[in-house]
């Protein structure tokens, strides 16, 4: 992990990082302890680490996720990361990407069903996202500002739950999930094998996302806590105020 830049504001510490071609973003209460990774018995325990996937589109540096980022490390204390999904924010696009941005503006266009074409391609970049994440998991976790055996969190929605939902069912790290606003045939598997507390938020009236298909989601996560959040609207009329609720939520298992 290569630190390329810091800056602090608001009392929050934004330092901006690259892993292996990955580039990402990690915050932390600002005053924070920067030294190297050998300090790290400093914090026996570790400090909570929240994973962000951001949504289709955007980026790490999207004005919700800063704005999360900064709620989480200032009220709770928490660690926060966030990396560019592939072909997203400082990644290249690949022709297949520029193709399905096309094809989905299209279908958009003349009001047919996107669900199918999302997922399909939305998997391939999840395919990809869980590895990286897990390597970012593991660069973090060496940093004594954030330590080796704190609580992991992921809150993603839409393309954040296609990535965190594989990764919650492959990484153990994983301590608690927010995700929503996605659902599809594809994740089923991975979601049967998330076991820790989900809070899950869905859009009645939701374009891009059949309910039932988000339902049916929800409905295969095993979790012994697991929480629906439903509101009408559409994809992106999300409430604020279930933003601060999931925000509580990792901040009660975290």
């Amino acid at each position: 992990m290569r630190f390329t830049s810091e800056s602090t504001a608001d009392g929050v510490t934004e330092r901006r990082f690259t892993l292996d071609g990955v580039p990402g973003v990690l915050w932390l209460p600002a005053g924070s302890p920067t030294g190297s990774p050998a300090d790290v018995a400093a914090t026996p325990t570790g400090r909570p680490l929240v994973l962000l996937g951001h949504g289709g589109g955007q980026h790490k540096l999207a004005p919700g996720l800063v704005a999360r980022a900064g709620r989480c490390a200032t009220r709770y204390g928490f660690a926060v990361a966030a990396i560019d999904a592939p072909g997203h924010g400082e990644r290249p696009r690949t022709a297949q990407d520029e193709r399905f941005a096309t094809e989905i503006g299209e279908l958009l266009a003349t009001g047919r069903p996107v669900s199918a074409d999302v997922a399909r391609h939305t998997a391939a970049l999840a395919e990809q996202a869980v590895p990286e994440w897990q390597a970012v998991i593991d660069a973090l976790r060496r940093l004594d500002a954030v330590g080796p055996d704190g609580p992991v969190g992921f809150w993603g929605l839409s393309l954040g739950t296609v990535i965190g939902v594989p990764l919650a069912a492959a990484d153990p790290r994983i301590t608690a999930g927010v995700f929503g606003l996605a659902g599809h045939d594809s994740l089923t598997e991975a979601a049967r094998r998330v076991t820790v507390p989900v809070e899950f938020l869905v859009q009645w009236d939701d374009e891009l996302v059949p309910r039932e298909a988000a339902l049916a989601l929800f409905d295969a996560f095993p979790s012994g806590e697991k929480t629906l959040h439903a509101n009408p609207g559409g994809h992106l009329e999300l409430p604020d105020f279930e933003v601060t609720a999931s925000e509580l939520f990792l901040a009660r298992h975290l």
